[in-house]
């Protein structure tokens, strides 16, 4: 690739215009430093790893177009508002360059195959230190929406990437198993995030033959002290424990069906402090037989409740005393008081955010439905920009919950990133007085005005449980007509 200091310039210029919606907090600093952070070396050419993250971005926010769509779209943008002129003639060339340099005239010309290439020799360190530089700062300006009550809250859980239907990706990440239509190639994700922004943290995409434990045992190594994190039972594991506690951080889970525990201590009405023994010969066949110092027993509180119309069910945490975190305050459900006042879901409720975030990132956003790579690689470079993307959408709502006086967790993430689309024109053909001081501003009140009902203890049963209830009725009414 011909290193061109001109076309250089011209991308890192449309690049800055481009991502002026997050240009306070995706800054070319906090570039560098991600990049220092993984050992990347910042080239001179127009697809260097900078530019890239902006493509990845980009590309996310527009599931619409292909690659070589969205590689000129800015251009196009600026020059139809006579703001740019990308293919002035080239000035004399210099002694001793080669005449058939095919960059010389065209300063934003470059090939979907060069963006390709390109993007094959990015590492995914670079992508996984900006996710955490980014984390890490979003933490130091706003330590209260990651904190409650002294823990550093977080939620884990995973979800399987459908990818499009290519041999190259079933070799590479596996397919499903289950129904009847064609198997798809999955991938499989699991994530570490701020369940009350829902703001990612750490993620891992592994193929889907690798399990969630195993993943989320990687994960878990960067916990830090006074971490709490929620978790559903399907991690649940003696080993994931000890790993979470020998970081001295907690846990809270939902007790697993069959598990022998026994009683040591009663602390109240459903609250109980309980010795779990590591299962026979369990250490023989896991990820987590080679952690060290690896307990015989572990004491453990069981939390028992039932909600109406639910099945009883109880959260166990490593969370011993309970003046540091009642049992109200674990499994309370949202509702309002006497007063009118709302009431926040106990704590372990709160960790259905990372399912929203799920739903979010693949749904509404459009990860799953619009991927388009073919190799391992590129699904690892678009599932990045993804999570970028939301990353930066969530900081922007949370800007603007505070800057109004709203709840995070109530704003519209879908209107939020239709705003983000629509002012983005603007945004790219405007002064950066303009931009400072009346686009951002306004930008931040629109997306505040589109807040979601509050609507506590309101229960949402899933789409294919509303089509088997559907299919069961038609049946039935099908049996009564033939008898």
């Amino acid at each position: 690739m011909f290193t061109d200091e001109r076309r250089c310039n011209t991308w890192d210029e449309i690049r800055q215009r481009d991502l002026r919606v997050f240009g306070k907090i995706l800054t070319p600093a906090l570039l560098k430093e991600a990049a220092k952070a993984a050992g990347v070396k910042l080239g001179n050419n127009a697809l260097n790893q900078v530019n890239l993250v902006w493509l990845g971005i980009i590309a996310a926010l527009h599931t619409a177009k292909n690659f070589a769509d969205i590689l000129v779209l800015t251009f196009k943008l600026l020059r139809d508002a006579d703001l740019w002129e990308p293919d002035r003639p080239a000035p004399k060339r210099k002694r001793g360059t080669s005449k058939h340099n095919p960059h010389a005239r065209q300063r934003a010309a470059v090939s979907e195959e060069a963006f390709v290439q390109a993007r094959q020799r990015m590492p995914m360190d670079f992508w996984l230190w900006l996710i955490l530089l980014l984390a890490k700062q979003f933490q130091s300006q706003h330590p209260e929406a990651v904190h409650w009550k002294g823990f550093r809250l977080l939620a884990l859980d995973g979800t399987e990437i459908a990818l499009p239907h290519w041999q190259s990706l079933a070799a590479a990440f596996g397919t499903s198993r289950n129904g009847r239509r064609r198997r798809r190639p999955q991938a499989r994700l699991v994530m570490l995030a701020f369940p009350q922004c829902r703001l990612p943290w750490r993620y891992e995409r592994t193929p889907r033959s690798c399990h969630e434990q195993t993943i989320a045992m990687r994960l878990l190594e960067h916990l830090e002290p006074r971490d709490l994190v929620l978790m559903d039972r399907g991690f649940w594991s003696f080993g994931l424990f000890w790993q979470i506690q020998r970081r001295q951080a907690f846990f809270g889970i939902r007790l697993r069906r069959g598990v022998r525990l026994k009683t040591r201590k009663l602390l109240g009405r459903d609250d109980r402090l309980v010795t779990w023994e590591m299962p026979k010969g369990s250490r023989k066949h896991c990820a987590w037989k080679s952690l060290p110092d690896l307990p015989k027993s572990a004491t453990l509180r069981v939390i028992r409740y039932r909600m109406p119309g639910f099945r009883p069910s109880a959260v166990v945490t490593n969370v011993l005393d309970p003046t540091v975190i009642s049992r109200e305050e674990w499994v309370r459900m949202a509702t309002a008081d006497e007063s009118g006042a709302v009431l926040d879901a106990g704590l372990y409720h709160r960790r259905g955010e990372i399912e929203t975030l799920f739903c979010e990132l693949k749904a509404r956003q459009g990860m799953q439905r619009y991927l388009r790579s073919r190799t391992a690689e590129g699904i690892a470079f678009e599932v990045a920009g993804h999570v970028v993307l939301y990353l930066l959408t969530r900081w922007l709502m949370f800007e603007a919950a505070a800057e109004h006086g709203i709840p995070p967790l109530r704003i519209s993430f879908t209107q939020a990133l239709r705003e983000i689309n629509d002012i983005r024109h603007a945004l790219l053909l405007a002064t950066p007085q303009r931009v400072r001081r009346v686009l951002l501003p306004r930008l931040l009140w629109r997306i505040a005005q589109h807040q979601v009902p509050l609507r506590p203890a309101r229960h949402y049963p899933r789409p294919a449980d509303r089509y088997r209830k559907g299919k069961y009725r038609q049946r039935a009414k099908l049996v009564t007509k033939q008898t």
